[in-house]
Formats: structure tokens, sequence, C-alpha cells
């Protein structure tokens, strides 16, 4: 049997679904497309190389790829395949001069032929704006960024507990959803140049309409932003001022439930004529209901209704259509537990609903990116039909955190639930990220976001080793995706659960923070801003040990080499081919210096530490 396992990380075979592999990233029906894999000379003598693809339920091999590049040692191959369905699937068949057949995947090399399930994916739903692979997003909890002058003249809520900035947070245990610092719109608009100066060009606000809670998922109604935050004129002016700084600003809508003090349910529960009555699950005469989770705040929707969707999803003067329209203009949505909505019981309407909200946005305004979260495997639902990306913790948030895992720190179950305690290395954060990427067309996987810890999780720093977090933030913003700042992370919150991380930001040093990330993420924006490779290009693992991994962005413009740590590793040594040139690639990021020695090239390892290549693409 051959031995795959003899061939080093960065002589494997390779192929992504980017643009140096998939020239057509936007293929039509009945079009011809490309497939190019680049095959090392270290496997031996190539005889003969296929695609194996998906056509309407069947496979069928393309006749032999023929060479189109000789790289040194690295040959690239083209096959053509016609896109006779919508989603197609393929992987590639390899045979060399001995005989030896080998199959490749997302997940690699392998001597077994593979399930279609872990195929390539390739789709003509292609729809996301031009700037959605370049943006860099700032994730605001408006109750706790910053508060305005203007908030001061609001009266506290009757289901708030009043609380001053500077006072801790409730993190779990009564007063965790009332406690109210008065965080709002305004106090945002006051604090863009921050945002400017860190590099950020998109703003996501969690949500904005009034609730019973301070963080707004049990929505009162979807018709006017929460007075408490500054109302629709402040939301407008937001937009504008964001707009002509270059930023996009997105919302956050909740399509799978409201709150009990939502105008709808208010006007059905307990009255079974009501024209609301079918928006939700109701029976025993409207006087009982499903719920999200049991969770009795916030009622389901009940996706069937077709007064439901025309009044919330479906055409311009829609709630989904009234925010992205004048006066407001706002650039997308990122529409909250996507995974759940149009589920329930033996119900599925999950697709068809994502669907008649994109359309409603496409209508308006095609510019528009809508992003649903999905708090565990996305790969294999979102393919860009429905949502374009995946607010998702599966591929990159929880190898990360298993990688700087810190045993000493306080796991929450719900964000590591099912995971176990354990820390993983290198080695299985490759494996872990390229598991739970596999399934995703490109273009979808260039429009995932990558959070390293957001308003429902605990923050990256509490729970992972001292240190850490300027590599993990590395990662972020070298890894295919969008990378999320989560506010407070750029002033070195701590938060031991989700609600605990929901820190009032301290502007005025109400609360001890550390400022030592500011730059590197001002850096890191700068760095992503201006390479293109970070934003579109492929992605390629070329080394991996339980302490150090290193992986290449590539295009046509240029190739990025990215090498991280989280202990010290003082052998990360790399074929002097498998990057042609690297030798002399420009550092920009860390100062770490690549040196040739013994044949190899030698790369820095020390521990904790992120280093940044840059060398123009070989023709």
């Amino acid at each position: 049997m051959p031995r795959v396992l003899d061939l080093p990380l960065a002589h494997q075979p390779h192929h992504d679904g980017s643009a140096l592999y998939v020239p057509n990233q936007s293929p039509v029906l009945g079009e011809k497309i490309k497939i190019r894999i680049r095959i090392h000379a270290s496997i031996g003598k190539v005889a003969e190389v296929r695609v194996r693809y998906s056509e309407s339920g069947e496979a069928f091999p393309t006749p032999p790829a023929k060479v189109i590049k000789r790289d040194g040692k690295w040959l690239w191959y083209e096959a053509t395949i016609t896109m006779h369905n919508p989603r197609m699937n393929y992987r590639f068949y390899i045979k060399l001069a001995n005989g030896d057949v080998f199959w490749y995947n997302p997940q690699g090399l392998h001597v077994l032929n593979q399930p279609d399930i872990l195929d390539f994916r390739i789709n003509t739903f292609s729809s996301a704006p031009a700037w959605g692979r370049k943006t860099i997003m700032y994730q605001i909890f408006p109750d706790r960024f910053a508060r305005s002058t203007k908030a001061d003249a609001h009266k506290t809520p009757s289901w708030a507990i009043r609380a001053d900035w500077g006072d801790d947070v409730i993190g779990s245990g009564p007063g965790t959803s009332e406690q109210f610092f008065g965080g709002d719109i305004w106090g945002i608009i006051e604090h863009l140049d921050h945002l400017q100066k860190l590099g950020i060009n998109m703003v996501y606000l969690t949500p904005i309409f009034p609730g019973r809670s301070n963080h707004r998922y049990d929505a009162s109604s979807f018709h006017e932003v929460d007075p408490l935050l500054g109302g629709d004129e402040a939301f407008s002016k937001l937009i504008e001022a964001a707009h002509n700084r270059g930023m996009k600003v997105i919302g956050d809508l909740t399509s799978n439930h409201s709150g009990v003090g939502h105008e709808w349910f208010r006007a059905a529960f307990k009255k079974p004529s009501a024209p609301e009555s079918d928006f939700y699950y109701f029976s025993e005469k409207n006087t009982k209901y499903e719920s999200w989770f049991g969770v009795p705040s916030l009622p389901k929707f009940n996706w069937k209704s077709r007064e439901l969707r025309k009044r919330f999803i479906q055409g311009p003067n829609s709630v989904v259509g009234k925010w992205l329209r004048k006066p407001f203009g706002m650039d997308g949505w990122r529409i909250d537990v996507a995974n759940m909505t149009g589920r329930t019981g033996a119900e599925d309407m999950y697709l068809e609903v994502s669907q008649v909200i994109r359309k409603t946005m496409v209508d308006i305004n095609p510019d528009t990116i809508m992003l649903g979260e999905y708090t565990g495997d996305a790969a294999y639902e979102v393919q860009g039909d429905g949502w374009q990306g995946a607010m998702t913790y599966s591929n990159f948030t929880k190898p990360v955190w298993r990688w700087f895992y810190n045993a000493k720190a306080t796991d929450v179950p719900g964000f590591m639930m099912w995971d176990g305690d354990y820390k993983a290395d290198g080695v299985d954060l490759v494996t872990s990220y390229n598991q739970f990427i596999a399934g995703f067309p490109w273009h979808v996987r260039l429009h995932n976001m990558n959070p390293l810890d957001t308003h429902d999780i605990p923050r990256f720093k509490s729970f992972a080793i001292k240190g850490s977090q300027k590599v993990a933030a590395a990662m972020q913003f070298t890894f295919p995706g969008i990378p999320v700042i989560w506010a407070g992370d750029e002033f070195g919150l701590d938060g031991f659960n989700g609600e605990k991380s929901r820190t009032p930001l301290p502007w005025n040093n109400e609360r001890k923070h550390d400022t030592s990330m500011l730059p590197i993420y001002q850096q890191l924006a700068k760095i992503r801003r201006e390479n293109s490779a970070l934003n579109e290009g492929s992605m390629r693992f070329i080394y991996a040990s339980a302490e150090a991994v290193v992986y290449v962005r590539e295009d046509k413009k240029q190739t990025i080499v990215v090498a991280v740590t989280r202990g010290e590793d003082k052998h990360i040594k790399l074929p002097k081919d498998a990057v042609p040139g690297l030798a002399k690639a420009e550092n920009i990021f860390g100062g770490g210096q690549i040196k040739v020695g013994d044949s190899k090239l030698h790369l820095p390892g020390d521990k904790l530490s992120a280093n940044v290549w840059r060398l123009r693409a070989s023709k």
C-alpha cells in the first residue's frame, strides 16, 4: 500500500476552489469551468490526473487533465467540467506511473476513495458584494459601547436595573438581562474616529429594536429603533456618518422569534381570531405557544404564515426591506439563530425563508450582504443560495481556542459544549479546521465570520493562555473569511462567559484595561487592507507541529506566508521549493527572518510569535 504519510505537508497536492484553482469564481448554468490542482514531484511520477465530478446525481470522470504550468518541481494540471447543475461536487483522481492511485479532496490525500459528502463544492450562487471579502468587522453591543450625553435625558425603562458606566457587569443570575448601562447610537457616532483609526470598514450592531432586555433579542417591534438608543434619527445619522468614512453598517435581525412584548404577539395572544394568530405556533386557544428552546419570553415565528412573510421578510415594505431603503440605507443583515429559523418538529422552511430574505435584499440593493448565525457546523447547509456567509464557531474559533487552551481558565458550558476539556496541538488545529471548512464553496468561505470571541461567548483573552491574543489575532486577519473584532478586544477586556464579556468600554478609564492590543489590531488591519492575497487568495498549510503552524495565502499578484506558534519550535524547516522564492520574502509583521541552511528554509519559532512574509507570486 502507498505510504501517503511520508509526503511532507509542504509537498502535498493542493486545490481549494479559489481563483488560482478555479479561475471562474461566478459560474452560470451550462458554462464550462476550468479546475486546477498543483502536484509536487515528490509524490512520484504522475501518469494521470482526472476530476471526478457529479452530474445530476451521477459521477463522471473528466478526460485526463493537461499540464498547464511548471514551477520548479510543481506541476499544475487543468481539467474542464460543465456546470450541468446549480450545485456540483468534485474530487481528484491521481494515478502514478507505478500504478498507485490516490484521491484528493478538501481534507487531503487518501489511498481509499472518499464519500461524495467530503468533496469540493462549486455552485452558481456566488452573489456576495465585492466589498464583502475585504471586510474588517467590528461588533457592537449598543448598551455597552458608548453613552452620549443625550442618553441622560432618557428615563430608566421599567424592566431595567440602572448601572453606572464603571459598574461591574452581572454575568449570571438575576439581573443579567436587565442591567442597563444606557449606551446609545449617538455614542457610537462620537467614537467613529476610534473605529477608523483601528482600520474598521464594517460596523455590525446587535439588535437596535426596542425590547425588554439589554440585549434586545426579544423585540417588541421591528418598525422603529429603540428610543433609548436615539431612535430612527440617530440610526440614520450613524449610517450617514459611517458611509462618509467608507464604512458599512449591518444590523441584527431575529427571524426565528420575537419577544412576548411584540405587537404581533400581543395582538394574537389569547385571541385565536386575530390576523396575527398564525404568526406563531399557538395552541389551546392561543394561551400556549412554542418558543426558542422553551424560553417563554421568546415565542417562535411560524413561517407558514403568508401574512407574516409579507410584513417581515418579503418585498420592499417588509421589515427586512425598510431598513435597507432610504432614509437609512443599511448595508446588510446578520440573521440571529439562522440555523433554527423556519424549523420546528417535522417542518423545515429554513432554506426557503433565507431565500425570500435574500431576494428582498437583492431587489432593493444587490450590493448588500446577508450573514447567518450558525453556532454549529454550517458547511453543508450554508452554500450561498441563502446566507452568503456564516457566523459560525466550528471551523475557526473553536480550533483556535483549543490550540491556546488554558486549563486554569473557567470553561463555560454552552460554548465548548460537547468538545470536552482538552488542549489540542497544531496538527489538531489544521485537521479540525480542514474538516469543518471542507463543505463550504470558496465564495462562502471568504464571507464566513472569523471571530475570536463575540457577545455570546467568553473573551478569548480570559480563556486562552496568557499572551496568545496577539498570535490568534494574526490568524484572524490572515485566514480566509471576515476578521471580527468584538468591541473591547482592543482594550484587553476580560469576560468568563458571554454576558460577562459584554463590558462597557473604558473610554475614560472607568475600569482596568490594557491597550497593548490596539496597535497590533491597527497593524493587522492595515496589512489585511493592503494585501489582496489575504482578502481572496488561496489557503495552503505547509507545516504543522504541536507548537507551530505555517500556511500560505496566494493569488496572481502575491504570496503571503504566515508562521504562528504557541510554544517554542526550533525545528520549523521547509523544503526550499515549498514556496518558490520564499527565502527572499519581505517580513511585514513580527520581524522574524527566514534563514537558509542544509537545503532547508529555517523559520523563526519563538514562543507565542506571529510572522508574516510577502513576496510576488511566481509567473
